[in-house]
């Protein structure tokens, strides 16, 4: 039996339903998903087979305009993915279509991608637009960039995802499968519980608060009685957004321990103990450790 093996990356703005697309080829929630911009903050893999072909896809953080020194570490985590991978796929939002950030990815896909590197093209959430719609933003896409192969696909309802995930599997070398057969992912669990609650930190805490956070299982306790023991902090900038994160009473770091610890168990099929703390760090976002724990490249200059 021959096997292929390989690295798909998944790149596009934020948004684009990369997330979305790894979690629904894996079969299951290994990259965390919020309505807000920029959630994904490093190199996510996940681990799909298709047939005899194992493909290990690369959930990068959205491509923009980086601001700030997390910015730019999360714009070369994902230009990195790329680089490395077999296969690139380039999300693009059906309904907004051709934007100034995409050309600027396929401007830098032009600078950046090896000779021969295989690039494709993926219209996501189509649902959204009509198909005459489609028909001519895949022309005008395709005009634009020699992509190998275009597809139109909803990564939330799935449609048109077999398909993509068929081609790809044809397109890897052969070779050897990377990971054990039943593995889903390859980050650490304790990366993947602390991105878990972030996710919950996310979606109940408003504005710019959810990006000037973040979060490290400092503690990861195995009981006697199968169960898990993680101690997690939950790093902020200043004192009045440890207030926000703790709400009134408690109440909603209470909410955002309730459901971390509901989906970190069921991921690890078995009882967790999850304690959250807050803790007030003003320039965590300029130490090489934070950025060590959420496995991005702390570095100066430009992405």
């Amino acid at each position: 039996m021959t096997t292929r093996a390989g690295f798909v990356a998944l790149i596009g703005e934020p948004n684009a339903g990369k997330s979305t697309l790894t979690n629904r080829m894996v079969g299951a929630k290994v990259s965390i998903v919020t309505h807000k911009v920029q959630t994904t903050r490093t190199r996510i893999r996940g681990v799909a087979l298709e047939g005899d072909a194992q493909l290990v896809f690369v959930d990068t953080p959205g491509l923009f305009r980086p601001r700030r020194r997390l910015d730019r570490a999360m714009v070369a985590a994902a230009w990195g993915g790329a680089a490395d991978a077999d296969v690139i796929v380039l999300l693009v939002e059906a309904h907004r279509g051709l934007t100034d950030g995409v050309r600027t990815i396929l401007d830098t896909l032009r600078e950046r991608a090896r000779a021969k590197q295989i690039v494709a093209l993926a219209i996501n959430k189509i649902d959204r637009v009509k198909s005459e719609a489609l028909l001519a933003l895949t022309a005008k896409l395709n005009d634009a960039y020699p992509f190998a192969q275009t597809f139109l696909i909803s990564a939330e309802r799935g449609h048109g995802v077999d398909d993509l995930r068929h081609w790809l599997a044809t397109q890897l070398p052969e070779g050897p499968w990377l990971y054990p057969e039943d593995q889903i992912a390859d980050l650490p669990m304790r990366m993947i519980a602390a991105e878990m609650t972030r996710e919950k930190l996310t979606l109940r805490l408003h504005e710019e608060l959810p990006y000037q956070l973040t979060v490290e299982s400092e503690n990861w306790e195995e009981r006697d009685d199968g169960s898990a023991r993680i101690d997690q902090t939950i790093y902020v900038l200043r004192d009045g957004h440890k207030g926000i994160v703790l709400g009134h009473k408690g109440e909603t770091i209470k909410a955002i321990s309730t459901a971390a610890r509901a989906e970190i168990s069921e991921f690890l099929g078995r009882p967790v103990h999850l304690f959250l703390q807050v803790k007030v760090r003003e320039n965590w976002m300029e130490e090489a450790e934070r950025y060590s724990e959420m496995g991005l490249e702390f570095r100066d200059g430009n992405a």
